[in-house]
């Protein structure tokens, strides 16, 4: 935390409910000291759509530099912005806002944060390679945009409710170009697209309580394919453990939550001289998850 904090000091933080388990501020606030920026970061737990405007309202007049958007306001804030990047309006969702003069300027970091860290940690590329996407939230359109421009030969959304499926695969096509993209619904429709996927993206809740089921079968996974959960926690989730066990290459979100927090701090730096240092927003997250540990606390 800045133990300078100052007149001048500017606010960042996150809005969204419950924010009991957020990383956001441990990792926020150890980047900002590295980089010697006079900025704080605080969480800003919100119940509902009605105090969301309210405090968005505030959030204009206050000296913020910026926002992070989680859960359950991403695709809310979509609309609570004067203007939106393109790759958030094909997502669907906003996840990072910057404050410029009273303006809000929504973004979506989560889908580069996805490639970011498939890259860095799983040595996998998109390009040319099929990809399942399991949801059609904020979250999964975030994905499917980001795995499109990242030139994947093909995107399949699996969801339970197939005609939000479609909707994203209808919101995200007219910019695919050479990547095919389809909606299937999540359930025995899917299997054949898991089974020969190259990479597997869980974007849905299922998981995020240690009791849950896997979102699809583990039977279906194979050595050769790369899983990736976006949830994140104490302890690997189900289908990670069963991913591995099967001889697929697999991992959480920890890496994805720590590319898309640096990328917003790269944005509201509005620096071309400064890249946020993952590794010290990695280490300060891992921190506060080992802190936990030791407390007994639950996964997030």
């Amino acid at each position: 935390m800045n133990a300078r904090i100052n007149g001048r000091t500017r606010l960042a933080g996150i809005i969204g409910w419950p924010l009991d388990h957020t990383l956001s501020p441990a990792m926020h606030n150890a980047a900002y000291e590295v980089l010697e920026l006079d900025w704080v970061y605080i969480p800003l737990p919100v119940r509902d759509e009605a105090d969301l405007i309210r405090v968005v309202g505030a959030v204009r007049v206050l000296p913020f530099v910026g926002l992070n958007i989680t859960m359950p306001f991403k695709q809310v804030m979509l609309e609570m912005c004067d203007e939106v990047a393109m790759m958030a309006k094909m997502a669907g969702a906003v996840n990072t806002v910057h404050v410029v003069d009273g303006r809000l300027i929504g973004y979506n970091t989560d889908g580069r944060g996805l490639v970011e860290t498939l890259e860095t940690e799983m040595g996998f590329s998109p390009e040319g390679k099929d990809v399942v996407v399991l949801g059609a939230g904020g979250a999964a359109g975030a994905a499917a945009v980001s795995l499109i421009l990242a030139k994947a030969s093909s995107v399949t959304v699996a969801n339970r409710s197939v005609e939000r499926a479609e909707e994203l695969v209808e919101r995200v096509a007219s910019h695919a170009r050479g990547t095919k993209c389809r909606a299937v619904v999540l359930g025995i429709d899917a299997e054949e697209s898991v089974r020969s996927a190259d990479l597997v993206v869980n974007a849905t809740p299922v998981g995020m309580s240690p009791e849950d089921p896997t979102p699809i079968p583990t039977e279906w996974i194979g050595p050769g394919q790369v899983i990736f959960d976006m949830i994140y926690g104490n302890a690997p989730t189900r289908l990670v453990s069963e991913a591995l066990e099967r001889g697929a290459s697999a991992t959480g979100g920890l890496g994805m939550l720590v590319a898309q927090g640096a990328t917003a701090v790269d944005i509201w730096s509005e620096s071309t001289q400064i890249r946020t240092p993952r590794d010290v927003m990695r280490r300060a997250a891992e921190d506060q998850l080992a802190a936990r540990r030791t407390k007994g606390g639950a996964q997030e």
